[in-house]
């Protein structure tokens, strides 16, 4: 059967290429598509327990069988994240390329029953580990991010006394102040408002496939993100015996 194959960040860098076409025998899984890409490229196995992958844009764990025409992601630790989102109805999520304006948002999900907005906005700065950085290159695997954020926020909802979200992250090239990533939690009490808006970005950042590549003035290297939580994170899964052919 075949497979289509994703790869996202370093992953891309160190594969080169972004995706890739795979023939493998009935009854394949996850474990297959890694062993068959570690013994293609030996330097993988050195960041194959701090992956995760996913299969049609969700999250699984190595012992997951495959079939016919799954669309497979490699992911790397994630650093972070349609429509005009400002403009659509509540509690909602986007990835854009465009500039964020958070006065648009802010005018579109205050209510007068609110008692507090929080707003966090992840801003470009011009320096990281001692380093003057010029600029930010965001990448994401657009559908899966999408997904995760609306996930992010109903439970959200669910677990927190809040009445919306609205949840946006740019991908692209973004210049030093630009916002990357904005996240506004509108509820009747201020507590619930900032721990919701703690909990969504400090998420996010863990499980939602954004990367993003730093440029200095003497390189550039995509940033080390943070550990995948343990379920979905492949440190826990199966491995198969031997690669799967191509």
């Amino acid at each position: 059967m075949e497979v289509r194959v994703l790869f996202f960040g370093v992953l891309k860098d160190l594969v080169g290429q972004a995706a890739d076409s795979l023939s493998l025998p009935e009854h394949a899984s996850l474990g297959d598509v890694l062993a068959h890409y570690e013994a293609r490229i030996p330097r993988l196995r050195s960041l194959s327990s701090s992956l995760a992958m996913s299969i049609n844009q969700e999250y699984a764990g190595l012992e997951s069988r495959l079939h016919p025409g799954d669309e497979i992601a490699l992911l790397p630790p994630v650093s972070g994240g349609s429509g005009d989102a400002a403009s659509q109805g509540v509690n909602c999520a986007k990835v854009t390329r465009e500039r964020i304006d958070t006065p648009a948002f802010l005018a579109r999900i205050k209510r007068p029953a609110d008692g507090a907005v929080v707003v966090f906005e992840g801003i470009v700065r011009d320096n990281s580990r001692g380093r003057r950085t010029l600029f930010l290159d965001y990448e994401a695997y657009e559908e899966m991010a999408l997904k995760q954020m609306n996930a992010l926020i109903e439970r959200a909802l669910s677990q927190f006394r809040i009445r919306e979200i609205a949840m946006v992250h740019r991908i692209g090239r973004l210049q030093i102040g630009e916002t990357s990533v904005l996240i506004v939690v509108a509820s009747a009490h201020r507590a619930a408002a900032f721990e919701a808006c703690r909990w969504l970005i400090d998420t996010l950042k863990q499980t939602v496939p954004i990367w993003k590549k730093e440029y200095f003035e003497d390189g550039a290297v995509w940033a080390t993100g943070e550990p995948f939580p343990p379920e979905i994170a492949n440190v826990e899964g199966s491995r198969s015996g031997k690669p799967a052919s191509k």
